[in-house]
């Protein structure tokens, strides 16, 4: 038997362990290859999705910056004008993508902060606005009054018919521009300026038109059933009211179409009801108008428009301040109705036409058949009980019978409406003498004559306005104009 050699027994085996070796070490190397190969798909795959991320930021960075440069290049403008005028709208974003995102609320909260200063500045601007015209318009108004008493004076002091009618004219115009001049102080905080006495709520209304241009127009129906007045701090208030919405009657109908008043008493109450026969407003002129009205905040001057337009604004403030109130809508004649409504308590009472009788310049009441309402009172009150002749006491004569003069009115009480005092108008002086034979022929009156008259006409009228406590140019019914 042959045997191995030994050396070669050697090299086999260590040819079949290097076999071993080398056959691990390239499944090893397969399964590195394969190893490798993966990661290097998933490095290409991950750097594919850098690059894709990178672009969608990129995108994003400029998205984001295109609506920052809208924000500040459009949607603040929009802001600002939309402070000053609500029915701008402010655009949105630019691109939808941001709504809800945190983008979207860093972008509207930067638009809250800039409309929370503007609007904090602007109201600071305009305080200051308003209390340099509120000092300017007390002090014109001051010098206004003194101007109207001046002219008042000088009515009195010359004789001249064409004097006097050139002064008339000129107090007629300083009435315009203290009208103009309390009105825009009002809007601004301002007092009205003036204390008044208890006055007929006729007489008010009559003495506002008085202070307005075309105030011939102004027709005034009288439906009071007593003789009710607005209490002292309320009279001038009222009075300016009533002459701004009379101002806007007249202004927007045509020269030649009347402007009605009808006053009307209720339970808890009484009104002032203008209508006018002109062009109407808008639904949204009336919507703004009634903001101005009845509208809790604080006004801003440049609310008012270019130019600025103080007639409903000064009446909200006095609306607001006093009590009553203010309503405007489409009026039945197709032009508009202002309806001023005055609350019995506490802005109303009663006066005694015995001891306080009413301007023959305020138009008579119409009182029939309404003895059996009550009377507008405020809490607490009573109604005057004027003097009341009987039988066995004569009535005391009436002034033309004792003077020779006609009377203006007397006050009589009708037990059927509750005792309460009554006017009645006697017939005038021309009238009377028409109906009264002629004796003398009528003739002319010399220059000297007029001049007496006139003088003696004069010193009669400043002498029954001093028995009566009032100054001629601070009374509503003291600036009817002939």
């Amino acid at each position: 038997m042959t045997s191995i050699p030994e050396a070669l027994l050697w090299c086999l085996s260590a040819g079949t362990a290097a076999a071993v070796v080398l056959a691990a070490l390239s499944i090893r190397a397969s399964g590195q290859r394969k190893a490798l190969r993966a990661r290097l798909t998933a490095a290409e795959e991950q750097n594919s999705a850098t690059l894709h991320s990178n672009t969608e930021l990129s995108a994003r960075l400029r998205a984001t910056e295109a609506e920052i440069r809208h924000l500040a290049g459009t949607r603040l403008p929009d802001l600002t004008l939309a402070l000053a005028h609500p029915h701008v709208p402010v655009r949105g974003l630019l691109d939808s993508r941001f709504a809800g995102t945190e983008t979207d609320q860093a972008l509207n909260g930067v638009l809250e902060q800039v409309s929370e200063a503007i609007t904090k500045e602007r109201a600071r601007v305009d305080a200051a606005a308003q209390s340099t015209l509120r000092g300017a318009t007390t002090t014109i108004q001051a010098l206004l009054y003194r101007l109207q008493t001046s002219l008042q004076e000088m009515q009195h002091r010359y004789d001249d018919p064409n004097v006097a009618q050139d002064l008339l004219n000129a107090d007629f115009l300083n009435e315009q521009a203290l009208r103009r001049i309390q009105a825009t102080g009002v809007v601004c905080g301002a007092w009205p300026g003036l204390t008044r006495e208890d006055s007929y709520l006729a007489e008010l209304v009559v003495g506002a038109a008085s202070r307005l241009r075309g105030y011939e127009r102004v027709q005034v129906s009288n439906q009071l059933r007593d003789p009710v007045a607005v209490v002292a701090r309320a009279v001038e208030p009222i009075a300016i009211t009533v002459t701004e919405l009379l101002a806007n009657a007249l202004h927007h109908s045509h020269r030649e179409l009347p402007v009605t008043v009808t006053l009307q008493q209720g339970n808890r109450g009484a009104s002032v009801i203008i209508d006018d026969y002109g062009v109407g407003m808008h639904e949204d002129e009336v919507k703004a108008a009634m903001e101005l009205l009845a509208s809790d905040t604080d006004l801003l001057l440049t609310q008012l428009g270019d130019p600025p337009r103080s007639g409903f604004a000064a009446a909200g403030q006095l609306v607001r301040q006093y009590g009553f109130g203010v309503h405007i809508e489409s009026s039945p004649y197709g032009g508009v109705r202002a309806v001023v409504y005055i609350p019995g308590d506490p802005l109303l009472t009663l006066l005694d036409e015995s001891t306080q009788p009413m301007s023959v310049m305020a138009p008579l009441p119409h009182r029939s058949g309404a003895s059996d309402r009550p009377a507008v009172l405020p809490t607490g009150a009573t109604a005057p009980v004027p003097h009341t002749p009987t039988p066995h006491t004569p009535a005391p004569a009436a002034p033309e019978q004792a003077t020779g003069t006609p009377a203006q009115s007397d006050v009589t009480a009708d037990p059927a409406e509750g005792g309460l005092p009554r006017r009645r108008r006697r017939t005038p002086v021309s009238e009377q003498q028409q109906s009264l034979p002629r004796t003398d022929p009528v003739r002319e009156r010399s220059p000297e004559e007029a001049a007496s008259r006139w003088a003696a006409l004069q010193q009669g009228t400043e002498s029954g306005r001093a028995a009566a406590h009032t100054e001629p140019p601070r009374s509503p019914e003291g600036n009817a104009q002939p």
